[in-house]
This record gives structure tokens, sequence and C-alpha cells, in this order.
């Protein structure tokens, strides 16, 4: 249904080698629908692997930490069941390794706590970095970078195990290094899908796109529990080269922007500009402002209204998503679930149903607020349920796998829910929020501030894990709980406004509030 005008020298010059090779196959330019089903699925199988190189960390730590078997039961309400269980089957469904020094010590668990934050405070500091540098480069050629640098890091961890190497720091550097490049991805892919979707139905859209982060993590998973057998060092090699083939993929083929490649939407989809009270729905791209376009700055981009409140609710979200992401197959094999202990490769084959929740959740998250037109609301009030679906896991998970299996689907499905949506559709909406007046050139920059921050409490999240679970487990659901709470709480004032608009939106017009174009983040 789209088509390609005629475009500058200088355009084509931008467009990637594969698309040329394509058109040049075809004898005929590639349609603007067919870029954007290039966008939705390069961008995905990129940054699915960028998680599947990240998730790699919390499978492999049971084998560079196999701690005693009663860590999990740690003031656990079912530790008498266990003990009075016959010994010979605690055998059979244990068995300890010899670990990796100098994690496999006293203090392996708070060595892993240190890597883990180590990756993501610099990532979260990189983060920043990475969406100023990308409204102003080469999205292509700078993720292209990123995902390089990441498989070449990812698999310079696992080089340790070929290499006998046994320092600490050579691990700290590496991840530190690892978590600077990866800092490219998110803001990255954002802006790419962002420019070329616009806000019709983006909750929907981006909430399925948004699968990729589960998907990703699943992935990981698998092929690190798989290899693991094998030597815990191919858990970080197969992923790293994953990410660095995808990057070439990237290079070859990504579309960064309609103008990059000169293709324009078909006439008769437009997307025009409708004004409603004060707010200002304007077209996500008009190629004839390209050129008056200027990157916003980092201040400038903090003021823009709804972006402290939802970057500060990430936070604490990520503070919670990203504890499961590093520590939960850690907590499983360290857990009696019907009075026995799963190895560590089941254990990290069953914490993929976190994600596969969390792949329901960002559909589900996406298509309410599409539906409601309420953002601030939809993702307050999943992490009011993530609450009580984190008690129930905690409390029951243990009883029978099925339980477990249960509880674990409903709190990821809660608590990436309004991760998946902060980070696509909100970040997208603010990066092109009206007080910008059309400028697409904010969209890394909005979503660098708002997933930088949320990366710091995810950073936060797995050091306190990491202490706080040799006290308790019971703890450190505790502070989740807690982090839940916190984060709904700072979209209260989002949530009034969102309210009180449907409220005088039902008496003054007696429509649908869901039939309103513009979104009440626009007025705030």
């Amino acid at each position: 249904m789209g088509s390609l005008t005629e475009i500058a020298p200088e355009e084509t010059s931008n467009k990637p080698p594969g698309i040329k090779f394509v058109e040049y196959i075809k004898k005929s330019s590639v349609s603007f629908k067919t870029h954007q089903v290039i966008v939705l699925i390069v961008t995905f199988l990129a940054y699915a692997s960028y998680h599947a190189a990240r998730k790699t960390t919390s499978v492999v730590k049971s084998s560079l930490d196999p701690q005693s078997p009663d860590l999990g039961l740690k003031f656990a309400p079912w530790t008498i069941t266990y003990l009075q269980s016959p010994p010979e089957t605690r055998k059979l469904s244990w068995v300890p390794e010899d670990g990796w020094a100098p994690f496999s010590g006293t203090g392996g668990t708070a060595l892993l706590g240190e890597l883990d934050v180590a990756f993501l405070a610099v990532y979260a500091m990189g983060m920043y970095f990475s969406g100023h540098l990308g409204d102003r480069l080469d999205l292509r050629i700078f993720l292209t970078v990123g995902m390089i640098g990441t498989g070449v890091f990812t698999s310079l961890f696992g080089l340790g195990y070929w290499g006998n190497i046994h320092s600490f720091y050579y691990f700290l550097i590496v991840q530190m290094a690892a978590g600077l490049f990866q800092s490219t991805g998110w803001p990255s892919v954002v802006a790419v899908v962002g420019k070329w979707f616009g806000k019709k139905k983006r909750g929907l859209i981006m909430g399925i796109w948004n699968a990729h982060t589960s998907i990703g993590n699943i992935t990981g998973s698998l092929l690190a529990s798989v290899l693991l057998s094998y030597g815990w060092g191919w858990s970080f090699v197969a992923p790293g080269l994953l990410i660095t083939f995808f990057g070439l993929v990237v290079f070859f083929f990504l579309p960064v922007s309609p103008e990059a490649v000169g293709a324009e939407e078909n006439e008769d989809e437009p997307e025009s500009p409708k004004k409603i009270g004060k707010a200002l729905e304007v077209p996500l791209l008009r190629s004839e402002k390209v050129g008056k376009d200027k990157p916003v700055g980092f201040i400038e981009a903090w003021k823009i209204p709804g972006v402290a409140p939802f970057a500060l609710c990430l936070f604490f979200a990520k503070l919670v998503a990203y504890t499961f992401l590093y520590w939960l197959p850690f907590y499983i094999s360290h857990t009696a679930i019907d009075g026995k202990y799963l190895s560590n490769e089941t254990a990290g084959n069953l914490s993929t149903l976190f994600d596969v929740g969390g792949v329901v959740g960002g559909i589900l998250a996406g298509h309410i607020s599409d539906r409601l037109n309420a953002r601030a609301i939809t993702a307050a009030s999943f992490m009011y349920c993530a609450i009580p679906a984190l008690f129930f896991y905690r409390s029951y998970g243990h009883v029978s796998l099925t339980l477990n299996i249960f509880f674990m689907f409903i709190t990821g499905m809660f608590v990436n829910g309004p991760y998946a949506l902060i980070t696509t559709a909100v970040s997208a909406d603010l990066g092109t929020h009206s007080s910008l007046k059309g400028n697409s050139r904010a969209l890394a920059t909005v979503t660098a501030i708002i997933d930088g921050t949320g990366s710091v409490g995810a950073a936060i999240g797995p050091l306190l894990t990491g202490y706080i679970s040799t006290r308790s487990w019971s703890l450190v659901f505790t502070m989740l709980m807690g982090a839940a709470l916190i984060a709904g709480l700072f979209l209260t004032r989002l949530v009034v406004c969102e309210v009180t608009e449907k409220i005088e939106e039902s008496r003054s017009q007696g429509g649908s509030p869901a039939t309103r174009s513009s979104s009440p983040i626009d007025e705030v």
C-alpha cells in the first residue's frame, strides 16, 4: 500500500546494503509497508539477542557458586517438612558441584551480586550517553557497533573457563565493558520503531514487539542451560556469537527512518493532526520538517511532562524485573519445591515461564492502555497487582511444581507488563510529545532517560538480593513488594489526571473515553 517517491542521492546513500540488494534483485523499490515489516523483524531479533546475552549470567550463577542446599530454606516454613524426607531422596534431588573460584568461596554470592551491579551501573550510565549519541549518529552503525562489542565481551567472560581464569577483576572488567556496549541497544531500537510507527495502536504494536525481551530471556536461558553440561564457558560464547551475527543483520538490513531510505507513506493513509482542547496531535514524522529538527538536550528532555514520573516509576519496576532476571534460576535451584531440589539446568528452563508471563503481560498492558487511552492507569494497576502476585509466589510456590509454575507466570505477567509498556509505548509517546512540535529527534534521548533511570534500579535490585538472600529470601520478596508499591505511587499524579480526564470527557461528550484521539499524557 506504500510506495517510494523520487529520492535524492544523499538519501539513497543511507540505504542499508541489504535493502539495496533486494531492490536490485526485485528491479523495483521496497514499499513503505515492507520497510515497516523489516524494521519490526530486525529490531525484534536485535534486542532479543541483547537479552539472550544478558540472561546467561543468571543461569550460570548456580554453577559458579553452588551453595549449600539449605540456602533457600532459611526462615522458610517448610524446613521441617524437607528435613523429615528420606536422606536418599535429598541426595538424588541435589548434586553439589565444585563451582568456580572466586565465586565458590564463602562470599561467592555477594561477588556475583557485585558483578551484576557493576554491569548494570555501567549500563545505566552508558544509557544516558547512548541516547544523546543516538539522536545525533547513524543508528544503524551505532547499533551494529554496540551488538558486536556486546558479543565480544560476552564471549570473553566465557573464555575465562578455558583460560582457567580465577581473577575476580577479570570478570568484573569484562562485565563492565559488556554493560557499556549493551547500553546502545534500547534507545536505538525504540527510536527506530518510533520513527516508523505513529501513535495509533502503538501500545498494542509495541506490546507485541516488546516480546523480544522475554523471547530473548527464554532463548538465553534455554541455550545456557543446554550448554551448561559441556562447560559453563559455552553458555557465554554461544549467546556472544548469536548477537554478533544479528549485529551484522542490522548493518545490512535496518532502515533507521523513512527519510533515510526515501520512503513515504501512501497519501491515502495520512496521519492528519487533530486538535482537542489544548492538545495538538501531530504526525510522528513530517518529511518537510526533517531539516529543521534539532536534537533535544538532556535537561530539556527531562522537562517534558510525564518523563520524570515514568522514569522514577521504572526505577522501581526494573528493580523488581531485573532481580528476577538475574536471580530467579538461582532462587529456584536453591529452594525446595515439594520437598525436592531441581538441578541447575532444570531451574534455568523452568525460569523461562516468568518470561512467558511477561510476553502476555506486555501485550495485555499495551492493548488495555490503547483501549482506555490511559498509560498511567494501566501501568500503576499492573504494579499494584504485582504485590499480591509476589506474595503468593513466595508463600505457596514451594508447595508443588504446578503452583510454582502458575504463580511464576502470573508474577511475570504483572511485573513485566508495566515495564514493557513504559519502555516502549510510553517512551515513544513522550519522545514525540506535543510540546516538541513534531520534532522526532528526541526519541532516543527520552527513551534513554526513562530506561537509564530504570536501569539504576535494575542495578540496585540484584546487588541487594546478593546480600539479603544470604539471610532470607523472604526479606528479598518483601523488598520487591515494597518496590512495586512505590513504583505505582510515583504515577499517582498522572493517574489522577487521567481519571479526571475520563470523568470530564464522559460528562461533556457522553462518548467512550477510549475513542478520544489525544492522550492525557500530552496534557499533563
